[in-house]
């Protein structure tokens, strides 16, 4: 009985161990994959770092997959920290979402620059869409 129970728990842990090594063959092809993205649409991947953020079945073809959803940060002009998501069926992306850039009229971008730098470590903000109608 004892020889079965540890042989039990072998191929639990075998296959524990088997799991974590393909979630992270899967994490590092998601990492390329949001890298190439942000190359590709002139963003900044910050850190490095993409995480597992949700799992889901999705019907593709008649054949239901697991599809796994990667959270990431990118930023669009150095100065903020937007959220992104890409989403995996296997090693292929299936769908991708990144922030939009808010284009500013002209002169509202030479009104900035003009403005002094703050002094020491304060960093301004760029004005709400709200605020900016006023």
């Amino acid at each position: 009985m004892s020889d079965l129970s540890n042989l039990l728990l072998l191929l639990a842990l075998g296959a524990i161990v088997g799991l974590w090594l393909k979630l992270s063959v899967a994490r590092e092809r998601a990492v390329q994959e949001a890298r190439q993205q942000c190359q590709q649409h002139g963003l900044q991947l910050l850190d490095e770092t993409v995480g597992l953020r949700a799992v889901r079945l999705r019907r593709v073809n008649g054949l239901r997959m697991i599809e796994r959803c990667y959270g990431f940060e990118v930023s669009i002009d150095g100065h903020d920290r937007e959220p992104g998501r890409l989403w995996m069926i296997g090693s292929a992306l299936s769908s991708l979402s990144l922030p939009t850039i808010e284009l500013l009229p002209h002169e509202e971008v030479a009104a900035r620059n003009a403005l002094p730098s703050p002094p020491g470590n304060v960093v301004p903000l760029r004005p709400r869409p709200r605020d900016r109608l006023n």
